[in-house]
């Protein structure tokens, strides 16, 4: 999927990929139409809805990380345009978008993935750098079933960080 064309949910899914530093996990609320996200952004802890490309708020996240920013609101085509780097990007990039955030957060996501993407993967995952795993997908090999897992294991005798006393 090229970037240039991301909207909504997709672009919104992207920006969250985009932002490895801050945010650790990626989750689908509101009957999968909307990201949430866990994470801690310089010192400010988010764990809920993410939108972007809807609001300004989230995309804040974005702006702080810009290095360069040039803006036109509106091209002769009718679109915003903007020229950045941001703070871990690979190089110089342009947005275009029907708002200047569209087009800041589109600028932001080819800096860190390239012209195109992959689709949306519409379920729970952590990320470590770059890549997203799957967080509780149940993997096959031959005849053992390995969990993966980003949080505490369930003890059915204890509750989370409930250290419990040795066996006696």
């Amino acid at each position: 999927m090229n970037v240039a064309d991301l909207t909504g949910l997709a672009l919104d899914y992207w920006v969250a990929r985009s932002l490895h530093d801050f945010v650790r996990e990626i989750h689908f609320t509101d009957s999968g139409e909307t990201v949430s996200i866990r994470g801690n952004d310089r010192g400010r802890p988010w764990d809920g809805r993410f939108t972007p490309s809807t609001s300004w708020e989230a995309a804040a996240a974005v702006l702080e990380r810009a290095q360069r920013l040039e803006v036109r609101e509106r091209t002769h085509q009718g679109s915003a345009h903007c020229i950045a780097e941001f703070e871990g990007g690979h190089r110089t990039v342009e947005g275009r978008g029907d708002s200047l955030r569209v087009a800041l957060l589109r600028a932001f996501v080819e800096s860190r993935f390239g012209d195109t993407v992959d689709d949306v993967l519409h379920e729970a995952q952590a990320l470590t750098g770059d890549r997203a795993q799957p967080i509780g997908e149940r993997e096959i090999a031959g005849d053992q079933a390995a969990v993966n897992s980003f949080g505490d294991i369930p003890s059915p005798d204890g509750q989370i960080g409930d250290i419990q006393s040795p066996p006696r």
